[in-house]
């Protein structure tokens, strides 16, 4: 393999190829001598539009990324952190060189009248399979329907032209990508409705042993993305949440540098909730994911998990 090319892998969608697209841009900014070409794979997540939990949850998103990655066929592989399963560890041979700088972390509500989420009238078809959303809204707004709707946001925005749902929840970030921020009709702030794990985040990963392509991006990471990152990645792996469990939560780097993190674990029909929010402190990222977790823990968090089918 030539030293000054880098081979990607990534999801085929449309806001998975925008992604890539700034990758490439930080690179080429960062390393003006190196090439980049994109293999793009069509996902298990991404032909399967029933329930996730049918096809290993939310890793049907990343399993042919990491084999391109595995079989040598691809150098780099860009993911949504929020997309890569947290209860196991990543493929053995690979590793995460970078987290690059978060976008917005907050969910958009989309409705062809412009109406906000609070004003939406009794019985609104709202559009998302999310377990997070469909959970929080029944616990905030319990008179609006949820509607399953999956495919990429493209998609997704076709569906509701077509009148399969009367509203959407999308991330604000997923639409910013795809150029698609002009159908936002309301931003909804984090404590109306919480963030998934590793939302706004994305990805590189490669194997291992490639010390010096590691070396080449580990430039292009962010470091207050990486120690929320951490956080927020170890709150999810102490939990062992699956695709079904409604977690939400989010770790943030303040201006001096203190990290805290807050999170929610809920029962699917929105009646629990259970809320921690911690400050680092002396702890290190994961130390804090850690602790937010056991205090969910103590509240009964595994029992609510272990009670959702998946």
């Amino acid at each position: 393999m030539r030293s000054d090319l880098i081979r990607i892998v990534s999801r085929d969608s449309p806001m998975a190829l925008a992604q890539v697209e700034r990758v490439r841009a930080e690179l080429a900014a960062l390393h003006p001598g190196i090439t980049t070409t994109v293999l793009p794979v069509k996902t298990t997540g991404d032909k399967w539009m029933g329930d996730l939990s049918q096809v290993e949850g939310k890793g049907a998103f990343t399993k042919e990324v990491d084999q391109a990655l595995l079989a040598g066929d691809a150098d780099l592989a860009v993911h949504c952190v929020k997309d890569v399963p947290a209860d196991r560890p990543l493929p053995a041979g690979t590793t995460f060189a970078a987290f690059l700088k978060r976008d917005d972390i907050r969910d958009a509500l989309i409705h062809p009248g412009g109406l906000t989420l609070d004003e939406l009238p009794e019985g609104t078809r709202i559009g998302t399979s999310s377990v997070r959303r469909i959970a929080q809204l029944a616990a905030s707004h319990p008179h609006l329907e949820c509607v399953p709707m999956r495919g990429n946001a493209n998609r997704r925005l076709e569906k509701l032209a077509d009148g399969e749902a009367d509203a959407l929840l999308l991330a604000v970030a997923g639409l910013e990508r795809i150029g698609h921020q002009d159908v936002i009709t309301d931003i909804l702030p984090t404590d109306v409705m919480m963030p998934p794990i590793g939302a706004g985040v994305l990805a590189l990963q490669c194997r291992e042993g490639d010390t010096e392509l590691i070396d080449t991006i580990s430039g292009l990471g962010d470091r207050d993305a990486y120690r929320e990152t951490q956080a927020e990645r170890m709150l999810l792996h102490v939990l062992q949440g699956h695709c079904n469990s409604p977690i939400a939560g989010y770790a943030r780097v303040e201006r001096g540098g203190e990290l805290s993190l807050r999170a929610c674990v809920f029962s699917p029909d929105g009646k629990t909730v259970l809320n921690a929010h911690e400050w680092a402190g002396r702890l290190d990222p994961a130390a804090l994911g850690t602790s937010v977790a056991v205090a969910l823990l103590r509240q009964g968090a595994r029992e609510v998990i272990d009670s959702i089918p998946h």
